[in-house]
């Protein structure tokens, strides 16, 4: 049973740092972006036809060409791992970075 516990716990944990992969938008496929919280099938299509066009150049280049996508969503979208160019949104939070204790 314990060990059970163990294993369910372990994949939890190896799933969520699946979820919270980067995926830049000038790259990602339509799968890829429909893995991003907050990017649905017509997002991703809406995306990727605009992408035809010639990439994004940085996250107001993306706002204006992508209906539906606004500043704030733009963070949320950042905050899930969508980055352009390898950049997040700026006033995304960052993940915790882990402080190491003086002694």
């Amino acid at each position: 049973m314990f060990k059970q516990f163990v294993l369910a716990v372990a994949t939890l944990a190896a799933t969520m740092g699946l979820a919270m992969a980067q995926v830049d938008v000038n790259k990602a496929d339509q799968a890829a972006l429909d893995s991003v919280k907050g990017i649905g099938p017509a997002t991703s299509k809406a995306i990727i036809d605009e992408r035809a066009k010639g990439p994004y150049k940085d996250w107001p280049d993306f706002e204006s060409r992508v209906k539906g996508i606004g500043p704030k969503s733009a963070v949320k979208l950042s905050e899930a791992g969508l980055q352009i160019n390898g950049q997040g949104k700026g006033g995304a939070a960052k993940p915790a970075a882990k402080v190491a204790e003086k002694k």
